[in-house]
C-alpha cells in the first residue's frame, strides 16, 4: 500500500500480467487504519499491517484472476466485511477536499478555512489526520489540475495570464509547480 506521495513519481509496468489498484476518497482510509494518514505520507507500507495476513492470499487471488470484473468482485469480497463503522468526520473531510479541488480560486489556506467554516488550525489538523497532505497542497493539486485540463483542450494556452488565473505571483512559479509535479514543463505537456 502507498501513501499519499508528494512528490513526482513514476510506477513502470512491465511484462506480462495485472494489476488492480484500490484509491480511497480523500479522508476515506483513516478508518481502516488506526493512524494518522499523514504519518503514511509518502511511504510504502504492507497491506497486512490494516488487514492482517489474509490480505496477501487475496492479492495472490485477483491477480490471478481471470480479468477486471473478476479482480474487482475479489477485492470487493475482501474489504467489503472489513468496512469499519461510518466515520461522519471522515466524510466531513472528504465534502472539504471537494469543495477545494473544485474551487482552483481558492490560493490560501486561511480562505479555504473560511470558505469551510473552520479554523486554519483545524483544517491543517484534520487534513494531517485524514488526508495525509495539508490543505495547501490539496489546494495547489487543484491549481496544477486546472493547468493540465485548460492545456488538454488544445488551445493556445497564455500562461500568464492563466498563472494569474490561479493565483501564482507570476507565470515562472506556476512552471516551476507544474514541471515539479508532473515532469515536465506546461508547454511541453500541452504538445504532448
Amino acid at each position: 500500500m502507498y501513501g499519499v506521495n508528494r512528490g513526482l513519481f513514476v510506477r513502470r509496468l512491465e511484462g506480462r500480467g495485472q494489476v488492480l489498484g484500490v484509491k480511497f476518497r480523500p479522508g476515506c482510509f483513516r478508518p481502516f487504519t488506526g493512524v494518522r494518514v499523514a504519518d503514511l505520507a509518502d511511504r510504502r507500507v504492507p497491506a497486512a499491517r490494516f488487514f492482517g495476513p489474509a490480505v496477501l492470499e487475496t492479492c495472490r487471488a485477483v491477480l490471478r484472476a481471470g480479468g477486471p470484473a473478476e479482480m474487482v468482485a475479489r477485492t470487493e469480497d475482501f474489504l467489503l466485511p472489513r468496512l469499519p463503522a461510518p466515520d461522519p468526520v471522515a466524510e466531513e473531510v472528504a465534502g472539504m477536499v471537494e469543495r477545494i479541488t473544485a474551487s482552483p480560486a481558492l490560493f490560501r489556506v486561511d480562505q479555504a478555512a473560511e470558505a469551510l467554516h473552520v479554523s486554519v488550525r483545524t483544517l491543517q489538523r484534520l487534513f494531517a489526520e485524514y488526508v495525509g497532505a495539508g490543505p495547501k497542497r490539496v489546494m495547489r493539486r487543484a491549481r496544477l489540475h486546472e493547468a493540465a485540463a485548460r492545456a488538454d483542450r488544445g488551445d493556445d494556452v497564455d500562461w500568464a495570464a492563466l498563472a494569474d488565473d490561479l493565483g501564482y505571483c507570476d507565470q515562472s512559479h506556476l512552471i516551476r509547480d507544474f514541471t515539479a509535479a508532473v515532469g515536465v514543463p506546461p508547454a511541453r505537456y500541452a504538445r504532448s
